[in-house]
């Protein structure tokens, strides 16, 4: 039990460490219930995603084996619709259906914000069920290693992501004639890099001789959304201070 417990603790301290990393480009600090709220509701999205990818693994699978498509098809649909579209959709419904309509939800900078919380508590949920995948068995340079890797890959890659969708679910506010399209954009973007992502991961795992490249393109992928992810964080920062959304 106490390695179960480890395991939990060890999951979720990524998503902390990083949460409270981004809290700091908040220069109007959100309140603890809804820090709390958004992550918990980032936690239910992550069950709710594994529910759907499951069903569209299951139905895909039965549909690929009808039309034959080739392997290389297959793997792309699922990595990309399957599980990369319906995790970053989950999270934008978050802030989508919890976030928005509250009253503390009153600044563009907002949007990046409460996306990256939600990212963040679907992450921790990724992270235990990794860790609790390995047994009831505790192997603390293995478990630190997981987490070390979790933390710097998959739990950076789900903030970042998110708070991708989350820069064009803010300037959505101000260019209220392309909201739609800025949001779908937004979507479009998360889900191609965070597939690009889990694309990379599968293939090194088959072929270690592309661990090298595989490494390179991840690197590539977080450098470039953290770069983007901070600079998007400045602009609105220098925008109006009060969102017209409701």
């Amino acid at each position: 039990m106490m390695s179960y417990f480890l395991f939990f603790i060890l999951g979720i301290l990524p998503s902390i460490i990083w949460l409270l990393f981004f809290l700091r480009e908040d220069a109007h600090p959100e309140s603890n219930r809804m820090i709390i709220k958004v992550f918990s509701y980032g936690v239910m999205a992550a069950f709710l995603a594994a529910f759907f990818e499951a069903i569209f693994e299951g139905g895909f699978l039965k549909l690929s084996s009808k039309i034959f498509f080739p392997s290389v098809i297959i793997l792309f649909l699922n990595v990309f619709v399957g599980v990369s579209l319906i995790e970053e959709f989950f999270k934008y419904l978050v802030v989508k259906k919890k976030a928005i309509s509250d009253p503390e939800f009153d600044e563009p900078l907002d949007a990046m914000l409460y996306m990256i919380i939600a990212g963040l508590g679907f992450a921790a949920v990724e992270n235990v069920l990794y860790l609790f995948t390995s047994g009831p068995s505790f192997d603390i340079l293995e478990t630190l290693t997981l987490t070390l890797f979790r933390f710097l890959g998959a739990t950076f890659l789900h903030a970042l992501c998110s708070g991708t969708l989350g820069f064009f679910l803010a300037l959505s506010f101000f260019e209220t004639k392309n909201r739609f399209k800025l949001v779908i954009f937004g979507l479009a973007m998360a889900t191609l890099l965070h597939g690009i992502y889990n694309f990379s991961i599968i293939k090194i795992a088959e072929n270690f001789e592309l661990l090298i490249p595989g490494i390179i393109l991840i690197g590539f992928i977080l450098i470039s959304l953290g770069i983007f992810v901070f600079l998007g964080f400045k602009k609105l920062k220098t925008m109006a201070s009060v969102c017209k959304i409701k």
